[in-house]
């Protein structure tokens, strides 16, 4: 029968679990904001809203993993900047209903948590956290041994924003004559990782820290490059201008990601050209042999944010963003729908 055996046996080491929870402890406080309450290590994070600063608040939240681009950081054994990436997809889907984040949680889930390797994904949190402003309130970490493979992990996270009622961003304002203006991205983000490991792993054969004809970093660096996090900019852009609807471009890219923020009788025209298109987007399209319309469709194509605005205010905008560090481009306009024509034309 065997002697007795213990949850360690099994391939469960809680004593590792609660170091783990040592080590990061003074990571996860730098990004604690003045409502945070209490201590991390509670069954649940506290959060005191300011009852005098918010007159008629909504809550937005929203929650996002990281996908294949998991793959690409263990191919390249450097785990300490996708927890930005992490924050990022959470952080910029509630920054355009306008609201400012608060809070995220995260969840990571192994075969077996290597203490540094965890640490250096709680690092890019971290990182990501302070970028949005807001707090890291808590988060799970869970051993599921012969769930996941040695060196697999998946990781989640949870953000929770508010926004006045009266400043809540939905495109019900959008109208024709509207200008588009996109702010460029930092890279592939963190969507279409499949089609892009594919093209260059898979068709081409390459390794992680291989060349690429066009780029400057090994491909597996280039693919690594973190999410941007726009939620400073834009939070400071509603401040003084009147923005009527923000896109972020992230799965579905331009044709499955505009008309979430266009009135039925709105298509909004892009102008391919008016923005520089990134060298990771060209080197996927020519070793992929892929046609611009799925490039369009499954990538950002450089621009990771999109932002609806009266005509009359653009020149001002374009300037606050630049000055804001953001590189933004006048991209397209909103026209009258015809019968049968598209929801995104891009000409």
């Amino acid at each position: 029968m065997g002697g007795n055996i213990s949850y360690k046996d099994s391939g469960v080491d809680i004593d590792k679990g609660n170091r783990f929870i040592d080590v990061i402890k003074p990571l996860v406080k730098t990004t604690f904001r003045k409502e945070v309450m209490g201590t991390l290590g509670g069954f649940g994070g506290l959060f005191h809203l300011d009852k005098v600063k918010y007159r008629d608040p909504i809550l937005v939240a929203s929650t996002d993993g990281v996908g294949t681009k998991l793959n690409v950081a263990r191919m390249m054994k450097r785990y300490n900047t996708i927890g930005i990436d992490l924050v990022a997809m959470s952080v910029n889907d509630i920054v355009v209903q306008g609201a400012e984040p608060l809070f995220f949680l995260d969840y990571i889930a192994s075969g077996s948590i290597d203490v540094e390797t965890g640490r250096q994904l709680i690092e890019g949190v971290v990182k990501g956290c302070k970028d949005a402003g807001c707090a890291l309130l808590g988060g799970e970490t869970a051993e599921m041994p012969g769930f996941y493979g040695e060196g697999d992990y998946e990781l989640v996270g949870f953000c929770v924003g508010i926004v006045e009622a009266d400043k809540l961003i939905d495109g019900s304002r959008v109208g024709i004559g509207d200008r588009i203006i996109g702010l460029a991205s930092s890279g592939i983000h963190s969507n279409g990782m499949s089609l892009a490991r594919k093209v260059f792993f898979d068709r081409c054969g390459l390794q992680a820290n291989d060349p690429v004809e066009g780029l400057l970093l090994p491909v597996g660096e280039e693919l690594l490059t973190p999410t941007r996090i726009y939620v400073r900019s834009i939070l400071n852009l509603n401040k003084n201008f009147n923005v009527k609807g923000i896109v972020h471009i992230t799965g579905g890219g331009f044709y499955d990601n505009i008309p979430r923020v266009l009135p039925e009788r709105c298509s909004a025209v892009i102008q391919r050209g008016s923005w520089p298109e990134l060298p990771i987007f060209q080197a996927i399209r020519k070793q992929g042999q892929i046609e611009d319309a799925e490039m369009f469709r499954v990538f950002n194509m450089g621009i990771g944010m999109m932002i609806i605005v009266d005509n009359e205010t653009v020149p001002d905008i374009i300037e606050r963003l630049g000055a804001l560090g953001e590189k933004a481009y006048l991209i397209g306009s909103i026209e009258k729908r015809q019968k049968d024509s598209p929801a995104v034309i891009i000409s």
